[in-house]
């Protein structure tokens, strides 16, 4: 029996991943730990060339402490639970305007990516906001909500707007029109309509947005943070600064950086598990 060319495709297609786990491969979890394992090949060439040019001289220790002695300045604060402070102080100041931040932006996305009359009232006046830098917002931030937490946290939520907004507002706009003229030929309400196509289409576009404002986030909180800080990451390169250590600069830093590493992991495997059509099919 002749099979056409689209039921050989398919038969192809379907047999794909039976044909993998017979040769002993994975297409996804097998290589998930040697992509880890590459990725982790360069940093760690870089601080090996790092401790190696100031063991020789290269490197000033006074300019650039060594990985060694960011090391034995992290174990120290760490035996005496000030690095474990001052991260929970700064994970909940992102955390806090995150929230808030994302709330608005989620409801100013919705709001204007579902209605015209909607994008007609909100998204000129967010696209003028948006050409200010947020960080400049500082200052006038500091008359209204004086120089404790609400500064700080209010910084986030600004830097965390934009991105969230106009990448889910662009994912609800960038929907093919012909997915929910479909559905309401099948009888589909307007509110399965918003939950069963809308939404789920524009989840991957949201999920980019909230990953460009999770970068976004701890980079005002360094700013905030800098504004009379009593705690915090930004307390603890404040104090390096004060004192010229730069090991304590560095550690900072280098907690910033592993917070948002980690945060950005947790947006990665969310979108992994809600979006298993939209992977990528590099190894």
């Amino acid at each position: 029996m002749a099979f056409t060319p689209t039921e050989q495709l398919y038969a192809a297609a379907s047999s794909a991943p039976r044909a993998l786990k017979a040769r002993g491969g994975t297409d996804r979890r097998g290589g998930f730990h040697w992509s880890v394992a590459r990725r982790a090949v360069t940093p760690l060439l870089l601080i090996a060339l790092w401790q190696y040019s100031t063991a020789i001289g290269w490197v000033d220790p006074a300019v650039l402490a060594p990985p060694s002695q960011v090391w034995a300045t992290f174990v120290e604060l760490a035996g005496t639970g000030e690095i474990l402070s001052h991260v929970l102080i700064s994970l909940q100041r992102v955390l806090l305007g995150l929230a808030i931040g994302g709330s608005v932006a989620v409801a100013l996305g919705l709001t204007s990516g579902l209605s015209r009359l909607g994008e007609q009232a909100i998204d000129p006046p967010l696209q003028m906001i948006r050409a200010m830098p947020s960080l400049g917002t500082a200052p006038l931030l500091v008359i209204w909500l004086g120089i404790d937490e609400g500064v700080k946290v209010g910084l986030v939520a600004i830097g965390v707007v934009f991105p969230l907004y106009i990448n889910l507002y662009k994912g609800i706009r960038g929907i093919d029109r012909r997915f929910a003229e479909l559905a309401q030929m099948c009888g589909a309400s307007h509110r399965e309509l918003l939950t069963r196509v809308i939404l789920p289409g524009a989840l991957p576009s949201a999920l980019v947005g909230l990953r460009l404002s999770l970068g976004i986030a701890w980079l005002s909180l360094v700013i905030g943070e800098g504004i009379n800080a009593q705690g915090g990451i930004g307390y603890l390169v404040a104090q390096g600064r004060n004192a010229l250590q730069t090991d304590w600069i560095i550690l900072g830093l280098v907690l910033y950086a592993i917070l948002g590493l980690l945060m950005e992991a947790m947006v990665r495997l969310l979108e992994w598990r809600l979006l298993p059509w939209n992977r990528g099919f590099l190894k």
